[in-house]
């Protein structure tokens, strides 16, 4: 009984390693061979021209997390049309093929949340805010609640004088 318990186990572990592997290797959102800070320059002559903000995130192909997040927002109709209006999305690629630090460093080395990590910049390139994922997660995914309101609180009119008048 106790082979068979332990046998279980083992291939259990086995099987859930193997679909987290064929989840991370069947999408890719970010790209190791691309210039960073020519895609996030280019996302912010975009935001700048559409009265929008850039939203990167930063991350990897190998983090379940951020596939998750890609996921989420993708399939979340009230979240995808909070971004579609108010940002830019970059995916920053961190990984061991190009872990982008020049990027990273000036964004605060950013990495220091894990990943993902956003990061919120306004049209004209300016740091607005670093949002450790960690804390929009909702048990193994995460909260529409919690999102919505990150992505609410830093579009560009919360940032209009004239909306507190």
């Amino acid at each position: 009984m106790r082979k068979t318990w332990v046998l279980f186990i083992v291939t259990s572990i086995l099987i859930f390693q193997g679909e987290l592997k064929a989840q991370t290797d069947s999408v890719h959102i970010y790209n190791p061979s691309e210039n960073a800070q020519e895609g996030i320059d280019h996302a912010i002559a975009l935001a700048k021209q559409q009265n929008k903000h850039v939203f990167i995130q930063a991350g990897g192909n190998w983090c379940i997390w951020c596939l998750r997040f890609n996921k989420f927002v993708n399939q979340d109709v009230h979240i995808d049309s909070v971004l579609k209006k108010n940002y830019i999305i970059y995916h920053l690629n961190y990984s061991k093929e190009n872990m982008n630090k020049p990027v990273f460093e000036k964004y605060g080395f950013a990495q220091r949340f894990g990943f993902p990590v956003f990061i919120i910049l306004d049209g004209d390139g300016k740091l607005l805010h670093i949002q450790n994922s960690a804390y929009l997660e909702q048990g193994n995914g995460y909260s529409e609640e919690k999102v919505l309101d990150f992505l609410n609180n830093w579009t560009p009119a919360v940032f209009n004088p004239a909306n507190y008048q």
